[in-house]
C-alpha cells in the first residue's frame, strides 16, 4: 500500500463514528438531567432504574423500576416516552416512582419511564422511533391492515410524524408492551403523554373523571393505539394521560395531586383497597 493510501485508510478510520454506547441507569440519569424537564441527578438516581428484557431499534434497553407492596392485589404498568418529543412524560413517571415508595398502596407497579429512547435522546428529539415508526399507532388492533394505512393516508396526510408502520408490532418497543402485557398480565396500564392537557380513558371500567387538573375527555379510538389495543380489544384498563406541555412538568404539588387521584380510583374501581 502506498503512503497516501495508508494516510487515507488512517484518516478513514479516525472519521468513523463511535459506535453508540448502550442506554445504562448510570448514563440515561446523565442525559436525564440535561434533557427532561424537572428532573434532578438525584430524583433519577433514587428511582433505581435497572434494564429489562426490552430494546429499542437501536439497542438501548428500556428501563424500568417495579415497586411492590408486600401485599400487593394489582399489577399496574406505567409508562412514558412512547414519543420521543414529549420529554414531560418521561419526567412524570420518575417523579411517580418516588411517589409510589413513599405512598403504601396495594399494588405492585412496574414502571417504563422512557419506552422511546432512540427518539427522545437524539440530538433533535423525535415522536417517532429510529425506524421513524410512531409506536403508538403500531399495536394489533382489529382490521390493522386495513384502518391504518386508510387512517395515516387520509387523516393525517401521510404526516410522518404519524405512521403505523408497514405491518402491525413491526417495532421492538411496541412489541415489548404487547409481549408485557400478555407476560406480566396489568390489570392497569397508565401511557403518559402530552402536550393536549386532557384524561382519555379505554376499557370496561368506569373512567376517572379527573387526575388532579387534568378532566375527562375521551378523544376517540385510533387505528394501532395502546388504548384500543389493550382498553377496547384486550379489556385491560388503559388510562391515557396527556400533559399540558411536552416541555414542562407540572408543579410537584400538582404532580402530587394527580398521583393521589389515580390512587383513589384505583381503590374505589379495580379494588386496590
Amino acid at each position: 500500500m502506498s503512503l497516501a493510501g495508508a494516510a487515507l485508510l488512517v484518516a478513514g478510520v479516525l472519521a468513523a463514528p463511535a459506535a453508540a454506547a448502550p442506554l445504562t441507569a448510570r448514563n440515561f440519569c446523565n442525559m436525564a438531567v440535561k434533557r427532561l424537564p424537572s428532573v434532578s441527578l438525584a430524583l433519577c438516581q433514587e428511582a433505581e432504574l435497572a434494564p429489562g428484557p426490552g430494546r429499542s431499534v437501536q439497542g438501548s434497553a428500556l428501563l424500568q423500576r417495579d415497586v411492590v407492596s408486600p401485599n400487593a392485589r394489582l399489577r399496574v404498568l406505567v409508562i412514558g416516552g412512547i414519543h420521543g418529543d414529549e420529554p414531560s412524560s418521561t419526567s412524570l413517571v420518575l417523579h411517580w416512582i418516588r411517589s409510589a415508595v413513599e405512598t403504601p398502596s396495594n399494588i405492585h407497579w412496574r414502571f417504563v419511564p422512557l419506552v422511546n429512547p432512540d427518539g427522545m435522546l437524539k440530538a433533535s428529539p423525535t415522536r417517532t422511533n429510529a425506524n421513524g415508526v410512531d409506536l403508538n399507532r403500531n399495536f394489533p388492533t382489529p382490521g390493522w391492515d386495513k384502518e391504518a394505512t386508510h387512517y395515516w393516508h387520509k387523516r393525517t396526510g401521510k404526516d410522518p410524524r404519524r405512521f403505523p408502520g408497514r405491518t402491525p408490532l413491526s417495532e421492538p418497543e411496541s412489541r415489548w408492551v404487547h409481549d408485557e402485557m400478555a407476560r406480566w398480565k396489568p390489570d392497569l396500564i397508565v401511557s403518559v403523554h402530552a402536550p393536549y392537557g386532557v384524561l382519555d380513558f379505554d376499557g370496561p371500567t368506569v373512567p376517572p373523571k379527573r387526575l388532579g387538573r387534568l378532566y375527562l375527555d375521551q378523544v376517540g379510538i385510533f387505528p394501532g393505539s395502546l388504548g384500543n389495543y389493550g382498553g377496547v380489544h384486550k379489556k385491560v384498563p388503559v388510562v391515557t394521560i396527556e400533559l399540558p406541555s411536552a416541555l414542562r412538568t407540572p408543579q410537584d404539588a400538582e404532580v402530587r395531586q394527580m398521583w393521589l387521584d389515580l390512587l383513589r380510583w384505583t381503590a374505589e374501581r379495580l379494588g386496590a383497597d
